[in-house]
């Protein structure tokens, strides 16, 4: 059965020589009918689907009570984005004011980009033929589509560990997310590939995971920009490399540290909370450019050297004669996470490893 193309007055604004958004009233029952809410998951292989975040019910819940009223207002548009070769949104005429066609056979092929708690708030009002505006931009492929979404909505409080698992995806972002990028890639692979850290990274698509996604990121980060990872990325297998290197160093920590690391929580062990993850990746850099650490046992060897001298889940930390610390008092701030990086390289260099300098990235402070 053919299904009558829906048609509506809309205003075009011209806002580049690439991009033209157009405007109109449709009711909810209409836009489900054109747009859907691609909500944000994984498929079996670990690859990334859709970008929205889950339905906030208490929100909706909110909003709803709030439609039912008679004098109720909602100016702010739903964001729509199709992508143009769908062919699905058509324009008639050439002025400011147009026709536009939206072709609903099938399954809705616009995909909601901003307001959807709004949108899905008056579908649970079907009694209510209360009309929203609608917001079009039509964009050049899934790539521009998600880039989009990110530019709309970081002004927002949408999840930042959302928007780092879309970065990867993504091309022509601003400097300051476009250099998380490669970490956020990075940090998927080692989620979502064979690995000691498999399963284990909390994302936005993963929230049974232990550790958090910004400590790993930020561990690459610091790698890429002043250690190992910096030489590794440029070879010919670099990603490759990099994981490699990563991959070996946790696999000697589960050994070295098996007590604090298996079946631990950020709350039950420090190893696995955001300032052990980082400050442990300053140790990293600390065996591969001083002792030339490079294979599973080689780290394994350079951790030694801190087996008793550590209170990951239980004791105290012996920061010096008047800094001694209960294990859990080590917190996710920049002092906390200096002063244990600095404990940690202190201790490999009292046990008798041949570093005579800081460590290369906390010299660069």
């Amino acid at each position: 059965m053919t299904s009558t193309p829906l048609t509506f007055s809309a205003i075009r604004a011209r806002q580049s020589n690439r991009h033209q958004v157009f405007v109109f009233a449709a009711t909810a029952r209409q836009i489900q009918r054109f747009a859907r809410i691609e909500r944000a998951g994984r498929s079996g292989q670990g690859d990334l689907f859709g970008f929205q975040r889950p339905q906030v019910g208490a929100h909706i819940r909110e909003i709803r009570d709030y439609m039912q009223r008679d004098d109720a207002v909602v100016p702010n548009s739903i964001v729509v984005a199709f992508v143009e070769t769908d062919g699905c949104f058509r324009v008639d005429g050439d002025g400011a004011v147009v026709r536009v066609e939206i072709d609903v056979q099938g399954t809705p092929r616009g995909l909601v980009v901003d307001g959807q708690q709004r949108l899905s708030a008056l579908a649970g009002l079907p009694e209510r033929d209360m009309e929203l505006l609608v917001s079009v931009l039509v964009c050049r492929d899934q790539a521009e589509l998600r880039r989009q979404f990110i530019l709309i909505n970081n002004t927002r409080p949408l999840p930042k560990g959302l928007i780092y698992e879309l970065l990867p995806t993504v091309e022509g972002l601003p400097l300051r997310l476009s250099s998380r990028s490669l970490a956020a890639q990075l940090t998927d692979r080692l989620n979502y590939r064979c690995g000691p850290l498999q399963g284990q990274i909390h994302q936005h698509t993963n929230p049974t995971g232990r550790i958090k996604d910004t400590a790993v990121q930020k561990l690459v980060m610091n790698s890429l920009a002043d250690g190992a990872m910096r030489d590794l990325i440029q070879r010919k297998d670099g990603e490759t490399e990099c994981l490699r290197l990563v991959n070996n160093f946790f696999i000697a920590i589960a050994t070295t540290f098996a007590k604090d690391w298996r079946e631990h929580t950020p709350k039950t062990s420090r190893l696995v909370h955001s300032a052990g993850i980082i400050a442990m990746g300053h140790v990293m850099e600390e065996l591969y450019v001083r002792h030339k650490a490079r294979k599973i046992a080689d780290f394994e060897e350079g951790l030694q050297a801190l087996v008793g001298h550590t209170a990951w889940s239980s004791g105290t930390w012996e920061f010096g004669k008047d800094d001694r610390r209960p294990w859990n008092r080590i917190q996710n701030t920049n002092r906390d996470i200096l002063l244990l990086t600095e404990h940690l390289l202190k201790t490999l260099k009292r046990a008798g490893q041949k570093t005579t300098d800081p460590s290369p990235l906390l010299a660069s402070r």
